[in-house]
């Protein structure tokens, strides 16, 4: 019988799955434990705070029409991305974000600095029917946002919720929160979300 123990555990499956999760978890333990302890990863960057009541109500319907699928918004270190989207993405633009969007995926563009870049109107006929404004856009249209009002009361319980898990919330901004959607169509929010997105990045590469 061999004595090496490489050999042992090649021909031990169960062994060889124990360790390799053993190794897997220590090395993700290197790579998450340090960002805890640093500011600029739990620290919201100046400016940044929890989405206002109709930018989340605009965040979940874009969570739920599955546009993280198609769009990141994660603008990497990279010269060519910098040049294209402006300032790369920072852990602190995210803090409020549950679940994050950055996402790896581009069949359309990153949208983590479209903020201001297009007018309302724009974002509008885009998100109707893309091809009026992009031609060769291959994004599907999404027409029944216009039609539906954005639930007051699902806006409410989820700051509630965020407020919870500690996002800073005030119980006058909950309060307020029904008010501020009341007549609002799901259209009007994803509007709303997007023209928000990198309002507070730093300037420049």
């Amino acid at each position: 019988m061999s004595n090496n123990p490489h050999e042992k555990i090649e021909k031990n499956v169960g062994l060889m799955a124990v360790l390799i999760a053993v190794v897997v978890s220590f090395g993700g333990l290197a790579e998450i434990v340090p960002l805890m302890y640093q500011a600029e990863a739990v620290e919201p960057l100046p400016g940044v705070e929890p989405y206002p009541a109709l930018e989340l109500a605009g965040r979940d319907v874009y969570v739920r029409e599955g546009c993280y699928n198609c769009h990141s918004q994660m603008v990497r270190t990279l010269r060519f991305e910098t040049e294209r989207y402006g300032h790369y993405s920072l852990a602190g633009e995210s803090v409020y974000d549950r679940p994050f969007q950055w996402g790896s995926k581009r069949t359309g563009p990153d949208l983590a600095r479209v903020g201001g870049r297009y007018s309302d109107d724009w974002h509008r006929v885009h998100l109707i029917n893309p091809r009026d404004v992009v031609p060769e856009s291959n994004m599907p249209g999404y027409p029944w946002l216009e039609d539906r009002l954005v639930s007051a009361g699902d806006v409410t319980r989820r700051m509630r919720a965020l407020q919870t898990l500690g996002d800073p919330y005030s119980d006058e901004q909950i309060a307020a929160a029904a008010e501020d959607v009341r007549g609002r169509t799901e259209l009007d929010a994803v509007v709303a979300y997007l023209q928000g997105l990198g309002r507070h990045a730093p300037k420049g590469r």
